[in-house]
């Protein structure tokens, strides 16, 4: 007996009748399993009730907007992949779109066709880095070790799990130790593409791996304005 392939699942909050029931039925008709809801509440009920590989969310939404249904969905998945779909041209709404981790910012009215290809990028992406098997995979970092086959960096005992981007930042920094690591490159091997809004998400990533290193003061992350960043440890 032929087992059949799961298809990817994606939740769409999408208040516009017309519009959510189009997107859904063209996203079903390139094999994928979409979930419909009408507002925030209702799309984070089914997101905590369902397993998604992706999630589409419009931001003018009634009783839940877009911005703060990602930030409950970042709550309890901080890796997912999450598009906005929006009428919200303005930057200050992008910028805060890739502040709350959002993977693209795709303003309405946009092409299906391309907004498919984008989905199927990033869960290509995404899987790619979920089946790599890395060679090297322990580093020692100052007074921490990293594990970047279990996500983990350890420090005085205690241990934290690192998401996937953040995983893979801190492998491509520690691979360039002491040595610059090209922006260009990372964004390109982690982001799918050097965007600006992807740089501004990088950064975002940046912060939180020299918060997670700060209590080793004999390490820092430099930023090489315009060209990259730098794992500095200084030998003791």
């Amino acid at each position: 007996m032929i087992m059949e392939e799961r298809k990817p699942k994606i939740l769409l909050a999408e208040d516009d009748t017309n519009l959510g029931m189009v997107l859904k039925n063209y996203l079903e008709l390139n094999d994928y399993d979409v979930e419909l809801c009408r507002d925030g509440i209702l799309a984070l009920a089914a997101f905590r009730r369902e397993k998604f590989d992706i999630c589409l969310l419009d931001i003018m939404m009634p009783n839940m907007d877009g911005f703060k249904l990602a930030e409950e969905i970042r709550d309890v998945d901080p890796d997912i992949p999450l598009f906005f779909l929006s009428a919200k041209t303005m930057k200050e709404d992008i910028i805060q779109g890739y502040k709350l981790g959002a993977d693209d910012y795709i303003s309405k009215p946009f092409d299906s066709e391309l907004l498919l290809l984008k989905i199927k990028a990033i869960l290509k992406r995404n899987q790619e880095l979920n089946n790599k098997e890395e060679e090297v995979h322990e580093f020692v970092i100052g007074s921490y070790t990293f594990n970047s086959r279990l996500r983990t960096l350890a420090h005085n005992g205690e241990t934290h799990t690192l998401s996937p981007k953040e995983n893979e930042l801190l492998h491509m920094l520690c691979e360039h130790k002491n040595d610059l690591l090209p922006r260009e490159l990372a964004l390109k091997k982690i982001w799918g593409s050097d965007t600006y809004f992807n740089g501004r998400s990088m950064d975002v990533y940046i912060a939180k791996l020299r918060k997670y290193l700060k209590d080793d003061t004999n390490i820092e992350i430099v930023n090489i304005h315009g060209n990259g960043f730098r794992l500095v440890v200084k030998e003791v």
